[in-house]
């Protein structure tokens, strides 16, 4: 079993209130990087930021690593379009940064990039292939994708409350910038990337359309973005069995998701880490939710029965990561139920 993880960056990340993928915005452009660093050798190498919400919600490339651990996947990071180095090995693609969607041509690199992935998931020796994407700001660049196609579907949020008016607001100000509609790129999928994207997207959607041509099965492992990716693909004329796996807490923020996933003919798994333990107690109070590979990582837990010790496994991969957010955690759990009855008032 082989999980691809789609990683890249655009600007549109830095546009205030978009993205809680950071603790500190002008460092979210390493992001994908830590990432797929965290997600190869447990932690930071060259990254200089470990990622983490501006509340603690750590990274989903944490949950990641100790599903690999536990079942010995193997990792393939592909370059969509990084902006700082990465310490882990990628493939290139021949894609670049993403420039702010608010410019007329964001992702000129988009129709190279998605052949380029084509032909790598035609290369591809595997049954089976998950694929997951880290890309702060996705969301936003998602949704204008999706308005691109002419699709009306919603999309979730890295932020326990969903900027819904500001992503729209953004969106909008994008087709004024590249003078397009709503449903101008329908069936051209590397024109609405290219004018309305992120380049993790083309990456992912080209990879998805090479693998299913190949033969294998594809798992797209992750949220509203990977769901546009799909989008992408079908658009592309892509056949074949795709699956979306994605966890309990991104379900829980999209109640579309089921209808979108059967508007594109993706086969739906939700999977539920019940994570309790501080800091993972974030995911349930609506931070995060999704992202590098996290669904599909869980979805392969569930299936090798490890599922049950996820938590304590990404405990373990957090000890290294932040020791001193995992010793509150347990300092508050050792206390019992002293202080679960406070109220901190109206």
């Amino acid at each position: 079993m082989r999980v691809v993880l789609v990683a890249g960056t655009t600007e549109t990340a830095k546009i205030p209130g978009i993205s809680a993928a950071g603790a500190d915005p002008s460092l979210v452009g390493h992001t994908p990087s830590a990432d797929a660093e965290i997600i190869e050798y447990g932690e930071p190498v060259r990254s200089p930021v470990t990622p983490v919400s501006p509340t603690g919600c750590p990274t989903p490339a944490a949950v990641t690593r100790a599903v690999k651990q536990l079942t010995g996947f193997d990792v393939l990071t592909v370059d969509a379009g990084l902006a700082k180095p990465s310490a882990a090995p990628t493939i290139d693609v021949g894609a670049r940064p993403g420039r702010d969607i608010r410019e007329s041509e964001p992702v000129p690199t988009a129709p190279g990039a998605f052949e380029a992935a084509r032909r790598m998931g035609l290369a591809l020796p595997e049954d089976e292939l998950v694929i997951g994407e880290t890309v702060p700001g996705g969301t936003t660049t998602a949704l204008a994708v999706f308005r691109a196609l002419g699709e009306e579907f919603p999309v979730s949020s890295s932020l326990p409350d969903n900027p819904t008016s500001l992503k729209e607001e953004v969106v909008a100000e994008a087709f004024e910038a590249s003078d397009v509609e709503p449903g101008f790129a329908a069936h051209k999928p590397r024109r609405a990337a290219r004018y309305l994207g992120d380049p993790v997207l083309p990456v992912v959607a080209g990879l998805t359309v090479g693998a299913l041509e190949n033969g294998i099965d594809v798992i797209l492992g992750g949220g509203t973005q990977l769901l546009a990716a799909a989008a992408l693909a079908r658009h592309a004329g892509a056949n074949g069995g795709l699956t979306l796996a994605t966890t309990s807490y991104l379900a829980e923020d999209v109640p579309e998701l089921a209808d979108a996933a059967e508007a594109f003919d993706l086969e739906l798994t939700v999977t539920d880490p019940g994570f309790e333990t501080h800091p993972l107690d974030r995911y349930d109070a609506g931070e995060a939710k999704e992202g590098a590979g996290m669904g599909g990582a869980l979805m392969l837990a569930d299936r090798m029965g490890v599922l049950d010790d996820v938590e304590a496994a990404t405990l373990d991969v957090l000890s290294t990561l932040d020791p001193e957010a995992v010793e509150t955690g347990t300092a508050a759990a050792d206390a019992g139920g002293a202080d679960a009855d406070i109220d901190d008032g109206p």
